[in-house]
């Protein structure tokens, strides 16, 4: 049986992020979807309902699968021991991961996968921008909700290329491979290499051969496109024989005036919302990736002017004459010391406050926080925050505020373990000329943003 004549799927994991958009993508197809999970939050809990895919109850049910089902396809989140799962592959029924289905359901297209430790939903999301804008038929598979799109992931029968966020995170319980290694890319981008998630690839040779190999999965007459100024993506993007094509792209020239950034072109400058030399970097990527889509130079300038960018990437809370507050989803050291350092520099004459949560797995590891070192310096005033519940929760070493300011290489930062305290910080601080910046992939514990906003504002 071929992939797109699947009737009957059922979803292990479903309420995760990209899993319960793969399960509203593959009902709009008008499959038959069904879907179990032991915890499913909102936003999945409501468009799940929505679409009547929300499982009755929260559990894992092994009577659900029955031999009538045409595939089971298990998120990250389940175990390998899950009983769903074990059904499953005793009744010998396909199981696929998240990367291994979408590649099945996109044989027949071009694949362009972008990946990288930093950059990458921005990249996928300006490219999938300039290619709606354009009128262009494809499909995706992205990490983030992004403005214009219903979902995160869309399959069609009809569109000739699909792009993919290529996570380089592992695909599934029991296929414990990264996921930009199942999509067989035909165009590939590596935006940055910053060693990450450490509970998986344990040093930094581990984590950057994943890459290497995902280079080396470049196809005769395929395109991998890369970030020519990373040290350790230059290390990885050697082309070994003459079939494929490797393009390095640097920082888009550009000039910042009054706050506002402008792209140089061959015509005249163009203004873009969104600014950082990430971001401009994020550009060139995108820019080779539409120049091989057909899409050249002014065409891709004039779509791009009307990007506003992607949901916390750099994430606009608020503003005021004086006061302008971002949110971004950086975690990673890299990212971290990028956004940092964009916000200070579109605005050198503000006082920069910026906060960071430490909430993932390796930003609360003993062994892992010295890769933060500098991370904070382009602020004022740096801020980090963590709970000690979620430390507790990873079973982890409890950190405290001295072994953050030494990792971190910053003695003036201020450490919260309490999101009410560090809420009464920001809103008692003087906003006249002063910026805020609130980093995480987390959510503070709740913090109120829109109450915070209005409050500094």
């Amino acid at each position: 049986m071929l992939s797109n004549d699947y009737k009957r799927i059922h979803l292990i994991a479903t309420g995760g992020s990209i899993m319960h958009n793969l399960a509203l993508a593959l009902a709009e197809k008008g499959l038959q979807v069904t879907g179990s999970d032991d915890e499913i939050f909102e936003p999945a809990k409501n468009r799940l309902a929505a679409a009547g895919l929300l499982p009755e109850k929260e559990g894992w049910f092994p009577e659900k699968i029955t031999s009538d089902l045409d595939a089971v396809i298990v998120g990250m989140h389940a175990r390998a021991d899950n009983p769903e799962l074990l059904k499953a592959q005793e009744l010998n029924i396909p199981v696929y991961s998240f990367p291994e289905f979408i590649y099945e359901q996109s044989k027949n297209k071009q694949r362009i996968v972008i990946g990288g430790s930093h950059g990458k939903t921005s990249i996928t999301s300006i490219i999938m921008h300039v290619l709606q804008y354009h009128n262009r038929k494809f499909d995706y598979a992205v990490g983030a909700q992004l403005e214009g799109f219903k979902n995160m992931v869309k399959l069609t029968e009809d569109a000739p290329i699909i792009i993919i966020e290529g996570d380089e995170y592992l695909s599934s319980p029991i296929q414990r491979v990264p996921k930009f290694h199942l999509y067989h890319h035909h165009i590939g981008v590596i935006s940055g290499i910053s060693w990450d998630h450490i509970n998986v690839f344990p040093d930094e040779k581990i984590y950057r051969e994943q890459f290497r190999i995902f280079a080396d999965m470049t196809p005769k007459a395929g395109v991998m496109i890369y970030n020519q100024d990373d040290e350790q993506v230059a290390h990885v993007c050697v082309p070994r024989t003459q079939d494929s094509k490797f393009i390095g792209y640097g920082v888009h020239e550009h000039k910042i005036k009054n706050g506002k950034t402008y792209l140089t072109t061959k015509k005249d400058p163009v203004e873009i919302q969104i600014f950082g030399e990430h971001n401009l970097r994020n550009i060139s990527a995108a820019k080779e990736v539409c120049k091989e889509l057909g899409i050249k130079g002014q065409a891709f300038y004039e779509a791009l002017a009307t990007f506003k960018g992607a949901a916390k990437r750099l994430e606009k809370l608020g503003e005021s004459n004086s006061t302008v507050i971002y949110r971004d989803f950086a975690h990673a050291p890299s990212k971290v010391k990028a956004t940092t350092e964009a916000l200070k520099k579109q605005f050198p004459n503000r006082t920069l406050v910026a906060c960071l949560e430490l909430h993932t797995f390796s930003s609360l590891n003993k062994a892992f926080l010295p890769q933060y070192a500098g991370a904070l310096n382009a602020a004022d005033v740096p801020v980090v925050y963590f709970n000690p519940k979620t430390v507790e929760h990873k079973r982890m070493e409890m950190l405290d505020e001295n072994q953050i300011k030494e990792a971190f290489k910053n003695p003036n930062i201020k450490v919260f373990t309490d999101s009410r305290s560090l809420q009464e910080f920001i809103e008692n601080q003087d906003w006249k000329e002063k910026n805020l910046l609130l980093m995480s992939s987390g959510n503070y514990d709740n913090l109120d943003f829109k109450g915070l906003t209005e409050k500094v504002l």
